[in-house]
């Protein structure tokens, strides 16, 4: 028997990942078998999942994804005891436009599936209005049920009492409640939380939330108030075309945003994945027919991607020959330049003519829809692409032929085209999946 349940909150910041986290491993130390998913773009939380779970995590998204690939993703929890979906920003939020299946909400993929809703709530500088809060979110929207809350970061047992008496009076049940506790806080930086891969006690930080968690949430409460779940047959499933036969696939700190089901389809596809580091100076494996450069953090170690020749003069080679994609820090790196925070501006390799800067930082964020004027890695010219972009660099100059029209999920159309020249294609999306 399968239970499922859905991790959200009113907003981002509420604290979904480290209760999903502590959840997860909580439950594992019981002996059951937990499998993560997180709902929208995310491409950092799976592998803070896959750390807490020893399973792979992958992301379900209703604005780039239809149904079928969605219940296919979420069926490798069938052998599992129990599935944990963490949600993205709020419960309700989205775009104003929806996309294949949904807006990109949290609650989308609660409705789709019929798993209930436990929110995470955190009433500072608040008490009973915590209470209204909550009671709205379970009324929003009668496809999605409210399981219960969790409260978070309370100042003291009479805060937690206020809020408690309140939500019992607009009967909702709270599995628990969490003291502020800074030893289970997860770092962060610019895009969102240090990677896993990064962090060399995150191991011990999961263990330690999770029986944080243990000692302030009635675990038994959680898993009865999740629902038992079965998946449902899918006729065609995740249907992607990798980009080759063999990938040479750059994965380091500086390139390592790269979505796992993605990664997956290209392995089932019967791809093959060679990883280097171009931090290490190493160099994309030469039997391979494509390379690929996903996003990372490529403004965090520019100097020394600068400074690493090898790997340059390798891509340049490469390239020459066989076809070279990067996606957002990659496409950076495939450029002429990057000025890093500082205002240092480093040499990249030169393959296409972009020079970004994160001098003067400026968010991009939001789903993506390119259709692509040229032929990438895997998809062809005419083929529309659903993605995500989130960085903080800016154009300084993009002198390239365009490689799409890149539209945002409202239909209006960005500068950020991406760019090709030979063999050599970027852009500043990621890639999530193909409309059929």
């Amino acid at each position: 028997m399968t239970q499922a349940l859905v991790i959200s909150a009113p907003a981002s910041g509420a604290g979904k990942t480290t209760l999903t986290l502590a959840l997860a491993r909580a439950f594992r130390d019981r002996a059951l078998k937990v499998q993560c998913l997180k709902s929208g773009p995310d491409y950092i939380d799976p592998a803070f999942h896959a750390a807490a779970t020893g399973r792979p995590s992958v992301n379900v998204d209703s604005w780039a994804m239809d149904r079928e690939t969605i219940w296919h993703l979420t069926s490798r929890g069938a052998d599992a005891d129990l599935v944990l979906a963490e949600g993205s920003m709020g419960l309700f939020d989205g775009v104003a436009t929806p996309g294949v299946s949904g807006t990109g909400a949290t609650a989308d993929i609660a409705e789709m599936m019929g798993w209930p809703v436990l929110l995470v709530i955190d009433p500072s500088g608040q008490a009973q209005t915590a209470a209204a809060v909550a009671a709205g979110l379970r009324d929003f929207r009668a496809g999605v049920r409210l399981s219960g809350v969790v409260l978070n970061r309370l100042a003291s047992a009479r805060h937690e009492d206020l809020v408690r008496r309140a939500l019992a009076d607009v009967g909702i049940a709270v599995f628990g409640a969490l003291p502020r506790n800074a030893a289970i806080a997860l770092p962060k930086r610019h895009l969102g939380l240090v990677q896993a891969e990064e962090h060399e006690q995150v191991g011990a930080l999961i263990a330690e939330a999770a029986r944080f968690i243990g000692g302030h949430v009635d675990l038994d409460a959680v898993l009865q108030s999740a629902t038992v779940w079965s998946p449902q047959p899918v006729v065609r499933g995740q249907k992607v075309r990798p980009p080759g036969q063999r990938i040479a696939l750059a994965r380091d700190a500086a390139f390592s945003f790269m979505y796992p089901h993605m990664l997956e389809a290209w392995r089932a596809a019967g791809a093959e994945i060679a990883t280097f580091s171009p931090l290490a100076d190493e160099i994309p494996d030469a039997g391979a027919d494509v390379c690929w450069l996903p996003g990372g953090y490529p403004e965090l170690h520019a100097g020394r991607l600068a400074e690493n020749r090898r790997f340059q003069r390798a891509l340049s080679s490469f390239a020459q020959t066989r076809p070279v994609h990067g996606e957002c820090g990659g496409y950076m790196v495939l450029g002429g330049a990057l000025t890093d925070a500082d205002g240092t501006r480093h040499e990249m390799a030169g393959l296409l003519g972009l020079e970004t800067s994160f001098a003067k930082r400026r968010m991009h964020l939001g789903y993506r829809i390119a259709e692509l004027a040229a032929p990438i890695p895997g998809h062809e010219a005419g083929a529309r692409l659903r993605g995500h972009e989130f960085h903080y660099s800016t154009i300084v100059s993009q002198p390239d032929t365009p490689l799409a029209v890149v539209r945002d999920a409202a239909g209006a159309v960005i500068a950020e085209t991406g760019s090709r020249r030979g063999h050599v294609t970027g852009t500043f999306f990621h890639l999530i999946a193909e409309d059929r």
